[in-house]
C-alpha cells in the first residue's frame, strides 16, 4: 500500500469538479480529516491559520504559518501551490488573493475553528458560507481498495491488543489501571495515537461510553472494553469486546449477552449493496427486541469510520440511504442495564459488491479471564 495509492493527487480535481457541482467557488479547509483526505497532509490544528484553498477552478492554494512550511512540503500529496505567513501578519488576505476574484459562495471545512470562521466572513463578507462536507461527504463515503487496505491494517492491530486482555483484566485492578497497559499495547500493535480506552466493570458497563475510573475490578463482573486508535496512514480502529473478570457471571447476563451475539451477528450477514442503513440498524436491534431489552439499547447500530472516528453513514433508524460497496462502518449493538452492568460487541465490517467483509476477527464469544 503505497503513499501515492493512499492519497492519490487525482483527489483534488475530484473535489474541484464536486465542488463546481455543488455551486461553490472554492472550498475552505484548516487542518482535519478532510485536508489530510485531500493532501495527505496531517496539519497540526492552531492558532495559526492553516487553510487549502481549493478553487472549483484554477490553482489550488495551500496557506501555512512558515514555522510549519516543511511540514507541509512533507507531506505526501501537498503538490500544491503553498504560500506561507509570518507570525504577527495577518494571513486571510492571502486566502482572498488565492481565490483570484470574486466569490459568491464557499464551503468551510465542517469543524473548523469559530475565530477562523469569522475570520474568512470578515474577509469575504459577500461569500456565503456553507459547509464542505455537502462536497467531500459524498468522496469520502466509499473506500478505495488502499483505504480499505489501511482499514484492515488498523483492525488487525487492534484485534493484537484484544488478543492480550488477559495480561492486564483482572479483578483487584482499577479500570484505569488496565486502561494504562492497554494504551501502551495500542502504540505496541503500531498505532500512532491513542484515540480512546473505555474499561467500564460491572454498574459502569451500563455507560456506553464511560471512559475509565479509580473503581476496582471485582470477581465475576462483565467488563465492557472499547479501544481504538490511529495508524501512521491517518486511517483508525475500533473495538469493542466484553470480557468476564473471572469468577462467574450474573446468570441474566449471561441471558442478554447471547442475545447480544446473535444481534451483531445478524447485522454483519444483513449487509450488502442496497440494503439501507436503517435496515442494518433493524437487523440488529430486532433481536434485542424480541428479547425484551429494546429500551436498554440505547444508542445506533453503527457509524463509519476511515480518517474520522466517526463519519458517514451513520446506522441508525431512518437513515434511508442504501449501503455501497466500499462503505466502512461499525456493526455494535448494546445492552446496558442501568446501575447493573452492561455490553457490547463491535466489529468494523466494509460493504463489498457481494456482501461484507470483516475487519475484526477476534472471538466474539463472551471471554473468561
Amino acid at each position: 500500500m503505497g503513499i501515492d495509492e493512499l492519497y492519490p493527487p487525482d483527489r483534488l480535481i475530484a473535489a474541484q469538479r464536486a465542488t463546481a457541482a455543488a455551486g461553490l467557488d472554492a472550498l475552505l479547509l484548516t487542518p482535519g480529516s478532510d485536508l489530510r483526505y485531500l493532501t495527505g497532509y496531517d496539519a497540526h490544528a492552531g492558532e495559526r491559520l492553516t487553510c487549502l484553498v481549493l478553487p472549483a477552478e484554477g490553482e489550488p492554494t495551500l496557506i501555512v504559518p512558515r514555522l510549519e512550511r516543511p511540514a507541509a512540503e512533507a507531506a505526501p500529496n501537498t503538490g500544491v501551490r503553498i504560500v506561507d505567513h509570518v507570525d504577527g501578519s495577518d494571513p486571510y488576505p492571502l486566502v482572498v488573493a488565492a481565490l483570484d476574484g470574486p466569490v459568491a459562495a464557499v464551503g468551510l471545512a465542517d469543524r473548523m475553528w469559530a475565530e477562523q470562521v469569522l475570520g474568512l466572513r470578515a474577509a469575504l463578507p459577500d461569500a456565503a458560507q456553507r459547509l464542505a462536507g455537502e462536497v467531500l461527504r459524498e468522496l469520502r463515503i466509499r473506500k478505495s481498495p488502499a483505504e480499505v487496505a489501511a482499514l484492515a491494517e488498523a483492525g488487525a492491530a487492534i484485534d493484537e491488543v484484544h488478543l492480550r486482555m488477559g495480561e492486564w483484566l483482572r479483578p483487584g485492578r482499577t479500570e484505569a489501571e488496565v486502561a494504562t497497559d492497554i494504551a501502551a499495547a495500542i502504540r505496541a500493535a503500531g498505532h500512532v495515537t491513542v484515540d480512546f480506552v473505555i474499561v467500564a466493570a460491572g454498574p459502569n458497563g451500563a455507560s456506553p461510553h464511560h471512559g475509565t475510573s479509580d473503581r476496582p475490578i471485582g470477581v465475576g463482573e462483565p467488563v465492557v472494553v472499547d479501544i481504538g486508535g490511529t495508524m501512521a496512514s491517518g486511517y483508525r480502529s475500533d473495538c469493542t469486546r466484553t470480557y468476564l473478570a473471572g469468577g462467574s457471571a450474573p446468570a441474566d447476563f449471561l441471558d442478554y449477552y447471547a442475545v447480544l451475539r446473535d444481534a451483531q451477528r445478524a447485522a454483519v450477514e444483513a449487509v450488502r449493496p442496497g440494503i439501507t442503513a436503517a435496515a442494518a440498524d433493524a437487523a440488529a436491534r430486532a433481536p434485542i427486541a424480541a428479547a425484551g431489552y429494546g429500551p436498554v439499547f440505547l444508542h445506533r447500530t453503527g457509524h463509519g469510520i476511515g480518517l474520522d472516528g466517526h463519519e458517514e453513514p451513520y446506522l441508525v433508524a431512518g437513515n434511508d440511504r442504501p449501503l455501497e460497496a466500499g462503505m466502512a462502518f461499525s456493526i455494535e449493538p448494546g445492552i446496558y442495564l442501568a446501575g447493573r452492568h452492561g455490553a457490547r460487541i463491535e466489529d468494523i465490517v466494509v460493504c463489498t459488491t457481494d456482501g461484507v467483509q470483516q475487519l475484526n476477527t477476534t472471538p466474539t464469544e463472551l471471554i473468561a479471564l
